[in-house]
């Protein structure tokens, strides 16, 4: 059976996150609804990351096998067909090879948190940004997250639901910079905790207001202790960006980072 990956963006707000749940409206669901009207196939598919619920995504991957062999312009257009009406978009997909899963093939995410910040409220982007009207200290964050680089233990930035065996992770990127009336904070590592990144934009928005100094984000980092994280970010400013993998799929990936 051939195997497809596509490249898929979305509005995570109509929807109680990505995964597949029994009669509640999931990114999954839609997805695999439009690829059974399309192919006739009942299927479940493979995602690059399992969004929690309002999380938007500009770079999600997902994988699934048809019976018959399509090209991928077809199996886009024939997607986007059927998902009409819902703020999910495929922007590519392409035939690759059996061995290859939009989860367990990658090799690093990346994500982008949006922090609107300004007293005004947010109007066009409403729902896609979190919004604080306290002045943030960019600068400042940006030298707190520096303590976040690296192989940690990331207990303290952990939801006490996750059920990564683990709290050990590399984190690659914390990058933090003003772009106008937005705070942007890029992260990447090769995967991540559950609500690890809405955690630590949390934590370092409490330096940036100026509640904490720049060393108390290592200290909550070494304590290991949920209880030590700052206040967790909603959902709504957070973008699945980029997913990478050592055998990229024919598409291009998207990222404006």
């Amino acid at each position: 059976m051939p195997r497809y990956s596509c490249l898929i963006e979305y509005d995570g707000r109509p929807y109680k996150g990505f995964q597949a749940q029994e009669n509640l409206p999931t990114v999954q669901g839609v997805i695999e609804a439009a690829i059974f009207k399309f192919s006739g196939e009942r299927l479940r598919l493979t995602a690059a990351g399992r969004t929690d619920t309002g999380v938007h995504a500009t770079g999600q991957v997902v994988t699934f096998d048809l019976e018959k062999t399509y090209r991928g312009e077809v199996v886009a257009n024939a997607l986007n067909a059927h998902l009409m009406g819902e703020p999910v978009s495929v922007l590519e997909a392409a035939k690759v090879p059996d061995d290859f899963s939009a989860r367990f093939s990658a090799t690093g995410r990346m994500y982008l948190y949006r922090i609107l910040n300004r007293r005004a409220p947010p109007a066009l982007d409403l729902g896609r940004v979190w919004h604080v009207k306290k002045p943030l200290d960019a600068v400042a964050m940006q030298t707190a997250a520096k303590a976040l680089i690296g192989l940690h233990d990331f207990t303290t930035f952990r939801h006490v639901e996750c059920q990564a065996k683990s709290p050990i992770k590399t984190l690659d990127i914390a990058r933090v910079a003003r772009v106008g009336d937005e705070v942007h904070l890029v992260f990447a590592s090769r995967s991540f905790l559950h609500r690890q990144v809405r955690s630590m934009v949390g934590t370092l928005a409490e330096v940036g207001i100026g509640r904490w100094d720049i060393d108390d984000v290592k200290t909550a980092l070494e304590a290991k202790d949920r209880t030590a994280c700052g206040q967790v970010a909603p959902p709504e400013g957070l973008f699945l960006t980029h997913v990478t993998y050592e055998a990229e799929p024919d598409f291009e990936g998207r990222s404006s980072i």
